[in-house]
């Protein structure tokens, strides 16, 4: 399942643009705001699939019945893009557990690259709902490689899957190696370069939330 949260107005666009705009993105508190309201909003949509269960809860007049989620999800996120996208997540579902994944493109000197994964900090994953927050969805290769990293701890029972940005081509490959990931948007792009990166998109986005890095 594809969910573009651009499809609908709503302040998502809103966002989304801002995120878009070269001028705003010189404010990087804003950006990373941005990308937390997105998280925010993907965090509250992706509640109302998943289970929960009637209980009785105690008020200081009576006994009041209420719904409530049955488990937690895992939060898990790709660094360093993906700490403020992660934090929106967090700031709805803030007893969620945690995982960090590094995972950067490594480029060779013809322009190719490969997806390097260094370090993992994750708890238990067998059977959890795991939700996985990543700015770009470009080619995709980080984020399946990323899936079957988590995989080898615990084999989620769903998965979702939150960007601000998406292209196609990296829906397509994802959808591909995993058909029953569920992947949520703030917009969606048709173009990616032969370098791998979306277009128009946004540029990117580390860089713009944190700084520009020296390694490559």
């Amino acid at each position: 399942m594809i969910i573009n949260l651009s499809e609908q107005h709503s302040l998502v666009t809103n966002w989304v643009a801002e995120l878009r705009d070269s001028e705003i993105q010189k404010d990087r508190m804003r950006f990373r705001r941005n990308l937390e309201r997105i998280g925010e909003v993907a965090a509250y949509e992706i509640s109302k699939q998943l289970p929960f269960e009637e209980r009785e809860i105690q008020t200081p007049l009576g006994i009041a019945k209420a719904k409530m989620m049955k488990e937690e999800p895992v939060l898990a996120t790709i660094l360093r893009a993906g700490l403020p996208l992660h934090q929106g997540l967090l700031n709805f579902f803030d007893r969620a557990d945690n995982a960090f994944i590094s995972a950067y493109r490594k480029h060779e000197k013809d322009g190719s690259f490969k997806i390097s994964l260094e370090y993992i900090s994750c708890p238990e994953m067998e059977d959890r709902i795991l939700i996985i927050s990543d700015p770009m969805l470009a080619t995709g290769s980080s984020l399946v490689k990323t899936i079957q990293f988590l995989k080898e701890e615990g084999r989620p029972k769903a998965i979702h899957v939150v960007v601000a940005i998406a292209c196609t081509v990296g829906i397509e490959y994802v959808k591909r190696e995993d058909p029953f990931v569920t992947i949520w948007c703030g917009d969606i792009d048709d173009e990616l370069t032969a370098k791998g990166y979306i277009v128009p998109g946004l540029g990117d986005a580390g860089d713009l939330a944190f700084g520009v890095k020296v390694q490559m």
